[in-house]
């Protein structure tokens, strides 16, 4: 692979574990991130190129994509939302607007991408959630836009082999910004990390450490995955 690594959502939580742990061995970089002043001090930092960029306006995405050039080793989309309401509550703009940021990016963002990808014989990876395949109350807006991730995930895989790689990744609850409102409360989130086999919540470079070696050549045979970071939570369950 040739290029640097594009990091979409550079300065969320995964987002900025993963970019430190490419720069830390030396993997070049190009950030993209919404909150402007976050990115530039996080750019300075790794000494790293970047653009601001909101990825739900898809003629930015593009800038921002081409401002990454050609070719490109490697793009992580590590952008998300956590939205919880039952149906009952769930509006048309909720599901339109969670599928917007999680699937319609990241499917126009790949798109953006693809011939530097092509290239540079690059890796993309994707994030899901647990909720995708495991059922939890709320979450149907959620997990109907991170099912979509999944789809296009292995859509992609098929479409752009053998040049470029595609997998995904899918975390249970990680301690982020964008889950603070289940984590901040210690009782809530002791109660939650209590529902996995091995009970803690996530740490962002629990993710970051996966997408890391699914962006690195020691991965390339592997492609089209959907790859659980969860603590089991999806595929086991406790002698209780």
């Amino acid at each position: 692979m040739s290029g640097p690594v594009a990091i979409l959502g550079a300065t969320g939580g995964i987002g900025g574990a993963l970019a430190r742990r490419l720069a830390t061995r030396g993997v070049p970089l190009f950030l993209i991130g919404r909150d402007a002043g976050r990115l530039s001090g996080l750019a300075e930092e790794l000494h790293a190129p970047s653009a601001p960029c909101d990825v739900t306006d898809p003629a930015a995405l593009k800038a921002a994509i081409a401002a990454a050039g050609a070719p490109l080793a490697g793009l992580a989309f590590c952008i998300g939302s956590i939205v919880m309401k039952p149906l009952a509550r769930a509006t048309a703009d909720d599901f339109a607007a969670t599928f917007a940021l999680n699937a319609t990016a990241a499917a126009l963002a790949v798109q953006a991408a693809a011939p530097a990808l092509a290239v540079g014989q690059g890796s993309v990876v994707l994030f899901s959630s647990v909720a995708a395949r495991a059922g939890f109350l709320g979450h149907a807006v959620i997990g109907a836009a991170k099912a979509a991730v999944e789809g296009l995930s292995l859509a992609l895989a098929a479409e752009l082999a053998p040049s470029v790689r595609v997998n995904c990744i899918a975390p249970s609850l990680t301690r982020t910004g964008i889950a603070t409102p289940m984590t901040k409360n210690p009782q809530m989130a002791e109660a939650i990390a209590k529902l996995h086999p091995i009970p803690r919540l996530g740490e962002a470079e629990d993710a970051a450490a996966l997408a890391d070696f699914l962006l690195s050549d020691a991965s390339g045979w592997i492609t089209g995955q959907v790859i659980g970071v969860d603590g089991g939570r999806s595929s086991l369950r406790g002698r209780g």
